[in-house]
């Protein structure tokens, strides 16, 4: 992943392309995937992740605004759908890891290779696959990278409206008579920005992982105490509400939930990658865990704040407590250091692409100029679509249901259509629904989020 794991560099090239594999049957590559390699065996990290670790990593990706914007997202449903959809968007999203995960696994060991980054994976996939998809492989490289562009510009740039919020409502709270607009708070936020984004190893941002998720429980529980007290009359609460609305819910659900960018490179760097699937497994416990907290807040916090709840959950908290005031401190906090590790991933696949391209004295100056071009990227989008709710609608819908869900569903189908497809094909149907969901998603959440923005700016 690093300059340090040189053997994974270029691991795609060492898969055969169409020419010359046209001769290679189905059984000698499954010969070949069977013959004893381990993948794990044969791993050279330099700063190896732990179990903990991991899960602090992979916890940390899924929860954060997105965790915060659960309360909004169930004021566009109501309880009952907003308690059936998280539940689904939950297990939707486990499974597409579970399957990113064990297909990038399948292709280390046809491929002899000890670990492939996303990108790599798919990629890889396409190479081994059947000879009609074989030669769009380097087409697939490029829109997987583009996805994770995406993801990365659209999802940190939420992150960017969300500490530049927070701090607004802290400081229109002590200074009154200096208001400014969040676009002032967001330039505010660059310099910190390019410098914590210059950590370039998963290792080193075990402390700052772990300490966001101890500010996000704090505040979580600080939340709690005041969704709990006082909760007003339940009249303007709605079970179901027109489905029209629906499409914010589900588009805000995937982008609290979905973590996948983050998924290959901590799997990549654990010390014991045995540990991620299976069951128990860090995948599992973590997805579960955060499916039952995204549920709690969703139903409490509309409960308490019904129709009148923001973007996030902490800018209804009252403004004059001191309670509130270290929860909104805390979760800013907690967001900003969620940033670096988001931005991880797409730094790491971007560099790994550039890097022989750079002559090696200029390599340290070059990833410089690259994270610090990237977190100016995403500072300017967040300047320019400043509403924290219907951003974060957005970009669920296009970047993180591409990523999450419709490149693992491809990725697999291709993978197993020459290897089997299960007893009826079970998988190829199962991987068709969720195309089906995909383009739900994608079409209805765009629509909506397009049609509120356009509606507030007119």
């Amino acid at each position: 992943m690093h300059t340090e794991n040189k053997s994974v560099k270029g691991s795609v090239e060492n898969v055969p392309t169409s020419t010359t594999q046209s001769t290679i049957t189905l059984a000698d590559k499954d010969t070949e995937a069977n013959n004893g390699y381990d993948p794990f065996e044969h791993r050279n990290v330099a700063h190896p992740t732990s179990t903990s670790g991991a899960f602090f990593h992979l916890l940390k990706s899924s929860l954060g605004s997105g965790l915060l914007s659960m309360p909004a997202a169930f004021s566009n449903t109501g309880l009952i759908p907003g308690c059936i959809g998280t539940v689904l968007v939950g297990i939707i999203a486990t499974h597409c890891v579970h399957i990113l995960v064990s297909t990038s696994r399948d292709v280390c060991k046809e491929s002899k290779m000890p670990l492939l980054s996303y990108t790599d994976t798919c990629e890889g996939v396409f190479k081994l696959g059947p000879k009609k998809v074989r030669p769009y492989s380097k087409h697939v490289r490029h829109f997987v990278d583009a996805a994770m562009a995406g993801v990365c510009l659209g999802g940190t740039s939420v992150y960017v409206i969300f500490i530049a919020s927070s701090l607004k409502d802290l400081f229109d709270t002590f200074a009154p008579n200096h208001k400014y607009e969040v676009e002032v708070y967001c330039g505010i936020l660059l310099l910190p920005l390019i410098l914590i984004t210059q950590i370039r190893h998963l290792k080193f941002l075990v402390p700052f992982s772990f300490l966001a998720n101890l500010c996000l429980v704090v505040t979580f529980g600080v939340t709690c105490y005041y969704m709990f007290t006082d909760m007003p009359p339940l009249d303007n609460i709605e079970l179901v509400s027109s489905i029209q609305k629906w499409p914010l819910f589900l588009s805000t659900a995937i982008f609290a939930m979905e973590g996948i960018n983050v998924v290959m490179p901590v799997e990549n760097e654990m010390a014991k990658p045995q540990q991620f699937l299976g069951c128990p497994s860090v995948l599992n416990v973590t997805m579960v865990f955060v499916a039952l907290l995204y549920g709690i807040m969703g139903i409490f916090g509309y409960l308490k704040y019904g129709d009148a709840v923001l973007g996030s959950i902490t800018l209804n908290l009252p403004q004059d407590e001191l309670l509130a005031l270290i929860a909104k401190v805390l979760v800013a906090v907690a967001v900003f250091f969620t940033y670096c590790l988001q931005m991880y991933a797409p730094m790491d696949i971007i560099w790994t692409r550039i890097r022989p391209k750079i002559r090696k004295e200029y390599h340290n100056v070059s990833q410089i100029v690259l994270r610090t071009t990237s977190v100016c990227l995403t500072v300017i989008l967040a300047v320019a679509v400043p509403d924290l709710q219907l951003l974060i609608g957005l970009v669920g819908a296009i970047f993180f249901s591409t990523l999450g869900l419709l490149i693992p569903v491809a990725v697999q189908t291709v993978h197993k259509w020459e290897r089997g497809l299960g007893k009826f094909k079970y998988i190829l149907w199962k991987n068709i629904l969720l195309l089906v969901f995909y383009v739900i998603v994608l079409v209805s959440g765009c629509y909506a989020s397009i049609s509120e923005i356009i509606k507030k700016l007119t």
